[in-house]
């Protein structure tokens, strides 16, 4: 019988400070501009640039002054150096940065409220002190209105998305936004937008391609002929151009095959070499990313070429939009979460993950965190960012999850709190020792080097990349001859094979991941982690019984009696866990409201405060020099200690049993 104790959040401090793990990264901008060199970011100083951090959306970006001082050090406390400031635009943000408040009418988009940039510089004025870096997204969820001479304004899906691509007005507003945002002055930090070197990252249109666009699919395209004519008029344009004869008046302009396919490479990639000009024109020094969308598969990849860096978006959920159902499975069960978004890596360019989640309500949400630094530090890719921290700053009223508004946001159901991380220990939680493993490199990039060349660019398939992300380093690649550096080049459809194709084994032997046992493993000198099904035996029968059976891995054994739980530890200071004299070590498995309410896989009561975390009972034992002399804190959410754990020293390992007494989501093992 699972056992739950209280786990409240606060919006000012985490119950755990790592924060000076990282001091010397103060001020955000200390190193310079990044750069993009090969696959990497750098500093201009020479420093490697790797991140880990939060999305914040609409309304979240302009906070109130204190919360503004209060979130910037929270994130700091977690570890987190980087936030991507993302919907600044949204029409349904309050505020927004257009409009301030709610009430007044607003007849354009064409300038800023002044009370919403303020709030803005003084956001990024705080997270800059806190050695916390930005992210800034172009266009989101802009709402043209009357008074932009857009033509068909009211009915056009958000930014006007897919024509945004095409229609020159429509360029031209952006560029004026881009002009707007980048060349304004932020009094608080004394430099424009463009000439702050806390800048990392932006991005030129979120979410948004030609090659199969869901925004205009699910609102019926063809009811805008005054764009979609001038999207064949476009098409036909270019036809000339190559001379191909193609019944350009008829066709179906979202069919796949080689024309229309690389009609839209050839117009993507012109939109965004015109769009990183600009930028470039009026002194954006960093890099520029295009899109971050995967519906054109291989092809749209193809089109960034012209770009600094990709990006894309990886979730792990199956909840349906009208309604809360929830995938309720693990990662730890499954071939990959990163087959399909890894299609927009590139030989030769860095890539960043600026939104990822396995969203609340799933139970065992708390592998995301994990499983997603791992990955991502494995592959060498340069970071990546939660979607999201909050839609909101009125988090002094947030004391559950799911729930963070009074109601939807725009109707839409899963924005009212399902996306929410920031009071979650299942995820935010475990953002402590995410961030050491990606920004301080304790899991470091896979040995091998593999170029993964699409086998058909219409018929879309990554077998490869299943079998080859938790291996070795891969990226897609379009050429002919193996890329300089790269030891191997597989088709897209060729599997890669596993010495057990039951177990994904990094190639540097940092972490692995079983699928017949369902659980997972971080072994590094300074972190180790075991997540998963980690309680459980082997699926047999489709039954799963508990079983007293350690997981072993370097200097560290585990038994636990929690069927599910993540168990981390991370050595707070330089040297591995065996020397350090201040480890962190988080005990996180189910996290739910009380009273929270599901029928089979439907949320029906959301439930109420206070926020429970199950109680992860199990053995550990630790390698150490320092023998009894290191002690065991629990720590309650307040950053209390709530007890002292027993424990022995035997053989050159501290023993103890965690979830008898003072259960805690977190303990400090420190040499008193």
């Amino acid at each position: 019988m699972s056992r739950y104790f209280p786990m409240p959040a606060y919006p000012e401090m985490m119950p755990v400070d790592i924060s000076f793990v990282f001091a010397d990264e103060k001020p955000a901008g200390k190193h310079g501009f990044m750069k993009a060199v090969g696959e990497e970011f750098q500093f201009e100083d020479g420093t490697p640039a790797r991140f880990w951090g939060v999305n914040i959306n609409g309304g979240a970006n302009f906070p109130e002054h204190d919360y503004a001082k209060k979130f910037a050090r929270r994130l700091a406390q977690s570890g987190c150096n980087i936030v991507r400031l993302h919907q600044l635009d949204a029409e349904w943000g309050n505020p927004n940065i257009f409009a301030f408040t709610r009430g007044k009418r607003v007849d354009n988009t064409r300038s800023f409220d002044p009370e919403s940039m303020d709030r803005l510089d003084y956001l990024i004025h705080c997270l800059k002190e806190q050695g916390i870096y930005i992210y800034l997204d172009m266009m989101t969820y802009r709402k043209f209105k009357e008074g932009d001479g857009v033509v068909d304004a009211s009915t056009l899906f958000d930014l006007a998305k897919p024509w945004c691509l095409i229609n020159e007005h429509l360029k031209m507003l952006q560029k004026e936004y881009m002009d707007n945002l980048w060349l304004h002055y932020n009094p608080y930090t004394g430099l424009c937008y463009k000439d702050d070197p806390a800048f990392v990252m932006t991005e030129i249109v979120a979410e948004c391609d030609l090659f199969f666009d869901a925004y205009i699919v699910r609102y019926d395209y063809q009811q805008h002929d005054y764009y979609y004519n001038e999207y064949r008029q476009v098409f036909k344009k270019w036809l000339e151009s190559k001379g191909i004869e193609y019944d350009w008046e008829n066709c179906d302009m979202y069919e796949r095959n080689e024309v229309l396919d690389n009609f839209k490479i050839e117009t993507t990639r012109g939109y965004m070499t015109e769009m990183r000009d600009h930028l470039r024109s009026i002194g954006v020094k960093i890099p520029i990313a295009g899109t971050n969308w995967v519906q054109g598969g291989y092809n749209n990849t193809r089109a960034h070429d012209v770009l600094d860096f990709t990006d894309t978006h990886v979730y792990f959920y199956d909840w349906r939009w009208s309604e809360h159902f929830c995938k309720n499975r693990n990662i730890t069960s499954v071939p990959s979460v990163f087959d399909n978004q890894a299609k927009m890596t590139m030989v030769g360019k860095p890539f960043f993950l600026s939104e990822w989640d396995m969203p609340w309500p799933n139970s065992y949400r708390a592998e995301g965190p994990i499983y997603y630094a791992a990955v991502a530090a494995l592959q060498g890719w340069c970071g990546a960012c939660i979607h999201t921290y909050s839609y909101s700053t009125h988090l002094d009223k947030m004391d559950v999850l799911g729930k963070e508004l009074s109601s939807p946001i725009a109707g839409v159901p899963y924005r009212e709190g399902i996306f929410a991380t920031w009071n979650d220990p299942a995820k935010f939680g475990l953002f402590y020792h995410s961030a050491l493993i990606t920004r301080r490199g304790d899991i470091q990039p896979a040995k091998k080097r593999v170029a993964v060349k699409p086998h058909d660019f219409i018929k879309v398939s990554n077998k490869a990349m299943t079998d080859v992300l938790e291996q070795h380093r891969a990226r897609m690649y379009f050429g002919e001859e193996l890329p300089e550096g790269y030891d191997e080049i597989v088709l897209s459809d060729q599997p890669v094979p596993h010495e057990n194709p039951n177990i994904y084994m990094a190639d540097n032997g940092q972490m692995w991941r079983d699928r017949s046992r369902q659980i997972g493993a971080i072994d590094t000198e300074r972190t180790k982690v075991v997540y998963g099904m980690v309680g459980l035996g082997a699926p047999k029968d489709s039954q799963r019984k508990p079983f007293r059976k350690p997981v072993e891995l370097n200097g560290m054994s585990v038994v636990c009696e929690t069927d599910f739980a993540v168990i981390a530890l991370s050595s707070l200071t330089n040297d591995p866990l065996e020397t350090s004299d201040n480890i962190l070590m988080s005990t996180i498995g189910r996290v739910r409201n009380t009273d929270q309410v599901f029928d089979g896989e439907k949320m029906v009561d959301v439930g109420r405060a206070p926020i429970l975390a199950e109680v992860i009972e199990a053995d550990i034992r630790l390698k150490t020099v320092h023998g009894k002399k290191m002690k065991i804190w629990g720590i309650n959410a307040e950053g209390m200690y709530a007890g002292l754990i027993p424990s022995t020293y035997e053989d050159g390992y501290l023993c103890f049993h965690l979830g008898k007494d003072d259960p805690a989501c977190y303990y400090l093992i420190v040499k008193e």
